[in-house]
């Protein structure tokens, strides 16, 4: 479904990213883990079109993202790569809902203005989103007025409102306590007991190992491990063993 081939970023004269090649399948959680500063969030960025990447290819089924020749870069046609977007959602670790506007106004925001979805109809499907991650009674409330486990499980539905194929999640628990951060990964869960396809950059270890069908470990660009979590957490690769240890 999603396909990525020798992925390449630089930041100045730094290689952040040094030829990952990625492959995500229609149904499947895949879950990035590893050090920080390892390449993970550029990684989704990349893929997401929020970074331009330096080398290398993505696909989205039969459509080309970008793609390599002779050395250089070239990006699909404007058309190519709004359709390609239409089809892939971003949670961010911060949340990122507008702040001036209501609960339920930040979920039918995009749909109404960029798919033109009648705003009866993206009304109808927000309150159903809302009331999926359990936050049905907050439709009227700003962003302000929630905790930070309800601000991301807005963030979550409000993803899910642009019904995207893929959904991508940049370390969506860090900015929470403990308690709030099993509010998300329940919602998270759920999803993936769905058959939401999706790839989570994450520092919690149990939900890679007990949601995602496959781990991938990285450190410093590269792809160290990538298997089945039964695999990946009892690998006997040194560098991998003393991280999923911790």
């Amino acid at each position: 479904m999603l396909r990525a081939e020798g992925i390449q970023k630089n930041f100045g004269a730094e290689g952040v990213l040094k030829g990952i090649s990625l492959q995500v399948n229609k149904g499947e959680v895949v879950a990035l883990i590893g050090p920080s500063g390892s390449g993970k969030s550029t990684l989704l960025r990349c893929l997401n079109q929020l970074e331009r990447v330096n080398g290398g290819a993505i696909y989205l089924d039969d459509l080309c993202m970008c793609s390599t020749e002779n050395g250089r870069v070239q990006y699909a046609p404007e058309a190519t790569l709004r359709q390609i977007a239409l089809r892939m959602g971003m949670v961010f670790q911060s949340f990122n809902l507008f702040p001036h506007m209501s609960v339920l106004k930040n979920l039918i925001d995009a749909p109404v203005h960029v798919q033109r979805v009648p705003k009866g109809k993206a009304i109808e499907r927000a309150r159903a989103l809302l009331d999926k991650v359990g936050l049905a009674d907050k439709a009227d409330q700003y962003p302000h007025q929630l905790s930070g486990g309800q601000a991301q499980r807005v963030a979550i539905a409000r993803a899910l409102c642009l019904q995207p194929e893929i959904l991508c999640f940049d370390e969506p628990t860090s900015a929470l306590d403990p308690e709030l951060t099993q509010e998300v990964l329940a919602v998270m869960r759920g999803l993936a007991a769905e058959r939401m396809t999706m790839v989570v950059v994450t520092h919690e270890m149990g939900f890679a190992r007990d949601v995602s069908h496959r781990v991938v470990f990285m450190e410093d660009g590269d792809v160290v491990e990538e298997g089945p979590p039964s695999a990946v957490f009892a690998s006997q690769n040194p560098r991998t063993r003393q991280f999923v240890g911790k």
